[in-house]
């Protein structure tokens, strides 16, 4: 196992204030602001159609409290956005372009001298979706794809290559449900030996990514790798996570990621999520997976700014 690595870019905040804040469900608060969604690019679709709802929702997770906001390019691959339309040049244009509206939001939020104390400078955490985002047909909560690792290579690729060049600190691959797909990724950072990323499954219980994968097998593939800065879940029932925090640290000593979305279902079909969140309590949650170990934390799908606000004032008051 290896333990934390002090040029780790979470390792500022934890010796700072003990924990990292990250943000929320970025698709799901587009949506509170009017956007609309049902689409193949899900979330992706609004790079096109209105970036400034991008920076609005990068703000507000920064003003909310969030350590760490992600790219908005979950969705986002050069083959979705052919297929919408562009040229290749301008899907890679594009992917830089989610980039540059996190820096930028990131930057000039930084640019207020009265933000500064006590809080570090946020991260950008460019994020990587799995294959089964780009075949918006569920499948990152199942796993059962039907392409091999070399067709997994091949759409990875491209993406890594732009984002892992790009000014973000850092990558962040999440909601993995398989773990083919995670060597695939791995094996993409041994390429980029300067970069830095974390791993997050999606998980189908409290021991087993969706695809029936043991996580903690999963969690000591990752552990091996120097440039791994977390391994956790997201996307995943917040009931699940106090035992999937204690199946990833069994395996591993490095900074356990954790982000569930606020529970329900995830139709598929209609792209929208069903169920009721309103009987959560964020802040008690957050607490309970800061004392189980976890040292990044924040949340997924339906948990909005003022969830990831709520959350950090009891973190750094705990």
């Amino acid at each position: 196992m290896k333990t934390h690595d002090p040029d780790n870019p979470f390792t500022a905040f934890t010796r700072h204030q003990g924990v990292v804040v990250l943000d929320g469900g970025i698709a799901t608060t587009l949506e509170t602001l009017g956007c609309d969604l049902d689409d193949d690019l899900w979330s992706a679709k609004i790079l096109l159609e209105n970036p400034d709802a991008v920076r609005r929702v990068h703000s507000d997770f920064l003003h909310a409290g969030a350590d760490c906001i992600t790219t908005c390019t979950y969705q986002a691959s050069i083959p979705g956005f052919v297929a919408r339309g562009l040229s290749e040049d301008e899907a890679v244009g594009m992917m830089g372009h989610a980039v540059k509206l996190a820096t930028e939001t990131r930057d000039a939020f930084w640019s207020d001298t009265r933000k500064r104390d006590p809080r570090l400078r946020p991260l950008v955490a460019a994020g990587i979706g799995p294959y089964g985002a780009y075949r918006a047909d569920g499948s990152e909560y199942t796993g059962a794809y039907d392409v091999g690792s070399r067709d997994l290579h091949t759409f990875h690729e491209r993406r890594w290559s732009i984002l892992a060049g790009s000014p973000a600190d850092l990558l962040a691959c999440e909601t993995i449900p398989c773990l083919e797909e995670a060597i695939v990724l791995l094996e993409l950072l041994k390429r980029t030996p300067d970069q830095w990323a974390w791993m997050s499954f999606s998980c189908r219980d409290e021991a087993h990514l969706c695809d029936g994968t043991p996580l903690g097998h999963a969690v000591e593939l990752c552990d091996v790798e120097p440039r791994i800065a977390a391994i956790g879940v997201n996307c995943t029932e917040p009931s699940d996570v106090p035992g999937l925090i204690t199946t990833v640290r069994q395996a591993t000593q490095k900074p356990i990621i954790v982000y569930p979305n606020a529970g329900g279902t995830w139709d598929a079909i209609h792209r929208t999520w069903t169920g009721d969140v309103s009987h959560l309590e964020w802040p008690d949650l957050a607490t309970q997976w800061r004392g189980l170990g976890a040292a990044v934390i924040g949340g997924c799908c339906r948990v909005s700014p003022d969830d990831i606000s709520q959350m950090r004032d009891r973190l750094l008051t705990a």
